[in-house]
């Protein structure tokens, strides 16, 4: 292995060992330096050959839980064009992920609020790009104006992390109605934009 390769290794360690010590009584500014490290495998001393500090890491870890997210709802769009209805696949998708990662989704959750005014600016970026991504899919796929499928993301990416947070620690069956119910409340949305295409505003 190259140094160059044995450093991506150890910086990957790194993230990783900080998404392990995240649940659901722990944010990023309770985490020590020193408790990566050690999670990682490292010295301390060599946690400053990745990252300059704490906060610069909580900033790789935002990216890296957006960056996830979207690439899932990528895969998501996948088995839509294989046959999957767009509403069912994409909500199915997502709980499957925040089954599989819900330290990722917490992370992104509990900064969105945060007392971070860094991380908090983070989340937003990365929930702005998810919502874009998901304007232009729907104007590639429904022919709507920009403004209301911008609109129409928006609420979207907005009921899905609502629905997120209520799933995050819920049961098996807890989560089935969650995802349920934000299913109908999409395809509200969905129709309500369809319709707004078709009779202008009244005001």
């Amino acid at each position: 292995m190259t140094r160059q390769q044995q450093k991506l290794r150890t910086r990957r360690s790194i993230i990783e060992a900080a998404f392990s010590l995240l649940d659901e009584q722990r944010s990023l500014s309770s985490i020590s330096l020193r408790e990566v490290a050690r999670a990682a495998g490292i010295a301390p001393t060599s946690f400053y050959r990745h990252f300059k500090d704490i906060d610069e890491l909580g900033l790789t870890l935002v990216d890296e839980a957006g960056l996830a997210l979207r690439q899932l709802m990528r895969q998501a769009r996948v088995r839509i064009a294989s046959g999957g209805g767009v509403i069912n696949t994409s909500v199915n998708t997502f709980m499957e992920f925040i089954t599989a990662n819900n330290n990722v989704f917490r992370l992104l959750l509990r900064e969105h609020t945060g007392t971070s005014m860094a991380f908090r600016a983070a989340v937003l970026r990365e929930i702005k790009h998810f919502t874009v991504e998901l304007t232009d899919y729907t104007i590639s796929t429904t022919g709507l104006p920009y403004d209301i499928a911008n609109l129409q993301a928006e609420a979207m990416v907005k009921l899905v992390f609502s629905a997120g947070a209520e799933a995050l620690d819920a049961t098996a069956e807890q989560q089935v109605n969650v995802a349920q119910r934000v299913k109908q409340q999409l395809r509200f949305v969905v129709n309500g934009a369809m319709q707004a295409n078709v009779i202008p505003n009244p005001d």
